[in-house]
């Protein structure tokens, strides 16, 4: 697939966007994704995505995509490659994480934007800020309650 010009500004924004998903997808045993994929059972790929989602992002912003893809030799450590979506209002970003062993990276494929600017800098910004705006609120606790 061609790169889309600025994907490497935009693969910033999108990783910056889901380091603590990112986090919470490497806590499953990399022998369940490997299992998921090479059995097809991309349901159960895609609820381990929604629910390290839903901690960070309001519920659809990301999602999982077409699938994903189990690297397994007897040379080097596992690598597990998902296609994502990330679809904050406004814009939808497809791309791709890679978890390995010691990293994990992002290569966006395409951005799509419902009202693009001619300035590829403010597209950038606009699609921090609506990643930024799609984001839970974490609520401060409630005070307990004095008898």
């Amino acid at each position: 697939m061609n790169r889309q010009p600025y994907s490497l500004a935009r693969e910033v924004i999108v990783a910056e966007a889901i380091a603590d998903i990112v986090s919470e997808l490497r806590m499953v045993d990399v022998a369940d994704y490997i299992a998921f994929i090479r059995l097809e059972r991309f349901a159960s790929v895609a609820d381990l995505v929604d629910a390290a989602a839903e901690l960070y992002f309001q519920p659809g912003t990301l999602t999982l995509g077409h699938g994903g893809e189990a690297m397994v030799t007897w040379e080097d450590a596992p690598k597990i490659v998902l296609d994502l979506e990330l679809r904050p209002l406004g814009a939808t970003v497809y791309f791709q994480l890679t978890l390995a062993d010691e990293f994990a990276s992002v290569e966006v494929h395409y951005v799509w934007f419902e009202n693009p600017s001619e300035d590829p800098e403010e597209n950038n910004r606009f699609l921090r800020e609506a990643l930024e705006h799609a984001r839970v609120r974490k609520s401060a606790p409630l005070a307990p309650a004095l008898d």
